[in-house]
């Protein structure tokens, strides 16, 4: 049977066991990608940073967890009344029957003539000049 498979795996102008290595070197190179995908392709390394991070977060919250006051101690003051001021009360504007009406608009001096108070651009046309 070994016979009968290094023929069918003969590399011509090799010898006869090169195509049978061949094949078992692959069949290593498969196995060693499908036993190590994780390190293979990176994932390795970013589950090792995620890993850091919840290190961390949860250094961090033991600390905070050691900082709070037991549950049975309640450290706040009663509330007393002589504590509590009663805010002033601001009374609402009068309501008023009509809206406020604006004033006229006012015209600047010299009324509707118009003449001092705004000058045109004059445009100069070329005239013959004979």
């Amino acid at each position: 049977m070994l016979q009968d498979l290094t023929t069918a795996l003969t590399i011509p102008g090799l010898p006869n066991w090169a195509g049978l290595v061949a094949l078992i070197l692959l069949v290593l190179v498969a196995l060693a990608y499908l036993l190590m995908p994780f390190s293979v392709f990176g994932v390795k390394g970013r589950l090792e940073a995620i890993e850091a991070q919840l290190d961390d977060i949860q250094t961090e919250i033991r600390s905070l967890a050691l900082r709070l006051p037991e549950p049975g101690t309640d450290r706040r003051r009663p509330p007393v009344m002589e504590d509590w001021v009663e805010p002033p009360r601001a009374e609402p504007p009068p309501l008023r029957g009509t809206p406020p009406v604006p004033p006229p608009a006012a015209w600047p001096a010299g009324g509707q003539d118009r003449g001092p108070g705004r000058a045109e651009p004059r445009l100069e046309w070329p005239r013959d000049r004979r």
